[in-house]
């Protein structure tokens, strides 16, 4: 896996959505604004993870060519929506980045994702869950650590796991996680051979 530093991860997850954010267009839910855009590769070479709540489908592409596909796939008990709550059981939609791996997760291997984004924390602003001392504090813990911080109001942890000892059946049948995208142990496996840090997921 080729990783980057913490540095430079902070920089690229930070830098991204800033132009949105100022946007008065995008101040309605920035996380929708976003994802109008986020299905475009950057370029034609570009590794990236399409993740459909509706169709249950996690679909790898390079550009725009399918790479591998795996279905069906579980996301939180409460679906997938734009503003999660801690606790609420929502898959987070958006655009986020890889920003970790545990080989030695519960659930076989654990993928990380760096949400909450700078568009969750500036809507959880604009819609009231979060104060202007809550969205400083963001940035500034961001900064400080290369990652957003997990222990806020709109919950953290999330990221693209495998069953571990989970009921397989259940897997095929229910969205059954608390927010995180759940595959097979086999599929997480393979997952973990194409991606790597600073992939880019699209959680629609």
């Amino acid at each position: 896996m080729t990783s980057v530093s913490r540095r430079r991860f902070g920089l690229l997850a930070l830098s991204a959505p800033f132009a949105l954010l100022m946007s008065n267009s995008a101040r309605a839910n920035l996380v929708e604004t976003l994802l109008t855009r986020a299905q475009l590769p950057r370029h034609d070479d570009e590794l990236w993870v399409l993740v459909e709540d509706e169709r249950a489908v996690l679909t790898v592409y390079r550009g725009n060519t399918l790479v591998e596909r795996f279905s069906p796939i579980s996301l939180g008990r409460a679906g997938a929506k734009p503003e999660r709550l801690q606790g609420g059981n929502v898959t987070p939609m958006g655009e986020f980045r890889v920003n970790r791996f545990n080989n030695e997760s519960d659930w076989h291997i654990f993928i990380g994702l760096d949400y909450p984004t700078p568009a969750h924390a500036r809507m959880a602003l604009e819609s009231g869950l979060y104060t202007e001392r809550d969205y400083e504090d963001y940035f500034a813990y961001y900064r400080r650590h290369g990652y957003p911080p997990q222990q806020t109001v709109l919950g953290g942890f999330i990221g693209i796991h495998g069953l571990g000892g989970a009921d397989p059946d259940v897997h095929a049948s229910y969205h059954w996680t608390q927010g995180c995208v759940a595959v097979t142990n086999e599929q997480i496996e393979r997952l973990s051979e194409l991606i790597e840090i600073g992939t880019r997921v699209v959680i629609r």
